[in-house]
């Protein structure tokens, strides 16, 4: 995790990739596009495929956490609580619901962004299946039709987790598919190795507590 934001201006800069956890960044101009080529089961797989317009660009980046599934989604199910591992988060505050489908939520964004505000609706909260979906609908900053989808799916010895973070946004005027792509991926990736820092490190603790 980066102890400061990725440098910006009120335009998305260039910023360098920090693991090579995440895929390619992905000029996809087709209707309906999946943004990660691991293998998943299809019900996961299918929860990736976004319609990516050509002014658009769709990335997902794959983050392992050594947690059980049901630890690390009590954590991303938090549709009222997403700075408890996003850094980039200064607070954030439900403006409507109750965390159902449909919640809103104002999250105010730690200076060094190009960005002070973001408003966002809860899309999808499958707890039988750990997909959480957001879209943002309003706000002070330069990624409009921002939409990210999160799925959780165990490792396969079962001890794991394996979370899938993909989202498609529209390119800011200025900017390069490549460019944007970069740049969301970056702070995607420190929020999903801070998730699995704070998740790794809670389990940790709970094991020295019960030997």
């Amino acid at each position: 995790m980066p102890s400061q934001p990725p440098k910006s201006s009120m335009q998305v800069h260039r910023v360098n990739t920090i693991s090579t956890t995440t895929n390619s960044h992905k000029q996809i101009t087709s209707s309906s596009s999946s943004c990660t080529n691991i293998p998943l089961p299809e019900t996961i797989a299918s929860q990736h495929r976004h319609s990516v317009g050509p002014n658009q660009c769709c990335s997902a980046v794959i983050q392992t956490i050594y947690a059980p599934v049901s630890t690390v989604w009590s954590v991303v199910r938090r549709f009222d609580n997403p700075q408890a591992y996003k850094h980039f988060v200064k607070s954030c505050h439900v403006i409507v619901g109750h965390g159902e489908v449909g919640t809103l939520r104002e999250v105010h964004v730690v200076s060094g962004l190009p960005a002070a505000t973001s408003t966002e609706r809860l899309e999808i909260l499958d707890d039988e299946h750990h997909v959480l979906s957001f879209s943002v609908v309003g706000g002070d900053h330069r990624l409009e039709n921002y939409r990210s989808v999160t799925t959780l799916h165990p490792t396969a010895n079962g001890s794991g987790t394996i979370v899938v973070e993909s989202y498609v946004v529209d390119i800011p005027s200025g900017n390069t598919k490549e460019e944007t792509c970069v740049f969301v991926d970056t702070i995607v990736r420190c929020n999903l190795q801070s998730l699995a820092q704070m998740v790794e490190n809670s389990a940790k603790r709970n094991n020295v507590r019960k030997s």
